[in-house]
């Protein structure tokens, strides 16, 4: 049975000793929720030792109350427990001095979905770099990634940090909150305090989750699209469309699961991906669908599109590659399409000038190979594996599990 960092904590006065006598804050949102489904933030106000004085939430809100990509949040006061809860993605991404001073140590929890581009990471890296200035302690309680142990892409590339890519991250990382943290912590030299408290029974590796103990963990969505765990195991992919033209499917059901476009004729462009590089579309279902989106891209327009689906015996673990297919999918409408506009030109996070693809890949290298008529799948295999063997040996000193 699989014990969260948070359950780990409230059974545990051992790991509470340390937070004693101390002004605690928690950053949290609306997956931040123990075993039992309470949230975390109801859960520490009833411990009698522990004095929980405030609360920060990152994107979507600390309840999860903003629905939509992109959309901020204001500083409010918990109507249950009127304590002051500062927003990380309003009118701030970075804490004040002032929200540093309400609080002595700093506790986490939040879900990540394992993906460098997740903005919760990049919330995470800016209060490790806060704590460290105003000498708070941190006590991150740990959860699973979801996409498990699996390591794809390439690395962020110096000079392309953002929300979107804080630091020097893979796309898929393969590692938890905590174990991410301890590794930033170490990259930056930071001198912060902090404590991972780890969960209990937890194998990254055992089937048929590979990273989510399945029938143990109900899922909840950490933000509003992140609605199952073939999501998040599609999601290194499937969030390169949000740089493209194509809907990735926001005003659906199945955002990020589905990618498609009105205009485009994905039979044709499937049979040309199988012809061009069948192993990177392994260990997974792709589905020819159609779907017509409620907002966001091509809004109440019918769009053919695939499907990607890893909850069938058809996949995987080691086998689905997320990113290797995306990117084959946006060569292969470069080859058959040429003339295609396929970047979309707009502000993203808070960015104006570099284009949304660039960010999500950490770099131009992808969005250059895909325009490269004479550019190989062979050439970008050999750039994303060297990325893939140096970040499997940067990461090996940090697991915890």
């Amino acid at each position: 049975m699989v014990l969260l960092g948070i359950d780990n904590l409230l059974q545990n006065p051992h790991l509470q000793k340390p937070l004693r006598g101390r002004r605690l804050a928690l950053l949290g949102h609306a997956a931040s929720v123990t075993r039992g489904g309470r949230h975390t933030l109801d859960a520490l106000m009833q411990q009698p030792d522990l004095q929980i004085v405030a609360a920060f939430g990152p994107q979507h809100g600390m309840r999860g109350e903003k629905q939509d990509n992109m959309i901020e949040s204001d500083d409010y006061v918990d109507p249950r427990h009127g304590i002051p809860v500062f927003s990380l993605y309003g009118k701030v991404r970075r804490p004040t001095a002032g929200m540093m001073r309400t609080f002595d140590v700093l506790l986490i929890d939040l879900q990540d979905i394992g993906t460098r581009i997740y903005t919760f990471v990049t919330t995470l890296v800016y209060m490790l770099e806060a704590c460290a200035e105003h000498k708070k302690s941190v006590c991150l309680l740990d959860r699973p990634n979801p996409a498990g142990r699996p390591i794809e892409g390439s690395i962020l590339e110096p000079g392309w940090e953002s929300f979107v890519g804080a630091a020097p991250l893979i796309m898929r990382h393969g590692l938890t909150l905590g174990e991410l943290a301890a590794w930033y912590v170490d990259l930056r030299g930071l001198d912060v305090d902090l404590q991972v408290v780890p969960m209990l029974d937890y194998d990254p590796d055992a089937a048929p989750g590979f990273g989510w103990p399945l029938h143990e963990l109900s899922w909840i969505n950490p933000s509003p699209n992140a609605s199952s765990l073939n999501m998040t195991r599609c999601f290194p992919g499937t969030v390169l469309f949000e740089g493209t033209t194509l809907s990735e499917g926001r005003g659906t059901t199945t955002a990020l699961e589905v990618v498609g476009a009105p205009d485009l004729d994905f039979d044709r462009l499937l049979q040309r991906m199988f012809a061009l590089r069948p192993e990177w579309l392994r260990g997974c279902l792709i589905r020819p669908c159609f779907f017509e989106p409620t907002f966001h891209k091509h809004v109440g327009a019918l769009c053919a599109g695939l499907q990607i689906h890893t909850d069938n015996a058809l996949y995987r673990h080691d086998d689905f590659q997320p990113y290797r297919l995306a990117a084959l999918l946006l060569k292969t409408i470069r080859l058959e399409y040429p003339g295609y506009r396929l970047w979309r030109k707009f502000p993203y996070e808070y960015e104006t000038e570099r284009l949304a693809i660039d960010l999500l890949a950490g770099g131009p290298f992808l969005r250059q190979w895909i325009d490269d008529p004479d550019a190989t799948p062979e050439e970008f295999d050999a750039r994303l594996r060297a990325n893939e063997i140096k970040w499997r040996e940067i990461r090996e000193p940090f697991l915890l599990y």
